[in-house]
């Protein structure tokens, strides 16, 4: 029976893992949501595939971020402008550059 040891000990750390990523929740309220379905679907592969890819992230969290988004861009625009402006500027300060041309 000792030989199961290791094995029993990888299988823990596997499980813990699990639970600490979160995947046991997952897959926990995934399987329920197809116990609790009226209709099973003829297919229960395509009903877990559908609902790993709706468990991505939080609608607030990717509202949040296409907002951050637009900001930046925007702030990025206005940089830009500020930069075309400010390269005009130098250039009507600095005094043009001739070639040098030797003298005969």
């Amino acid at each position: 029976m000792t030989s199961y040891r290791p094995s029993d000990c990888k299988r823990e750390e596997f499980r813990k893992y699990l639970e600490k990523a979160g995947i046991v929740d997952i897959l926990t309220k995934i399987l329920v949501a197809l116990y609790e379905e009226p209709e099973k679907p003829n297919n229960a592969l395509d009903f877990l595939k559908q609902h790993l890819n709706a468990c991505g992230p939080e609608t607030a969290d990717v509202e949040a971020l296409k907002l951050e988004v637009t900001e930046l861009r925007q702030k990025c625009e206005q940089l830009q402008e500020e930069n075309t402006e400010l390269k005009a500027r130098i250039q009507q300060l600095e005094p043009p550059i001739e070639p040098d041309v030797p003298e005969n």
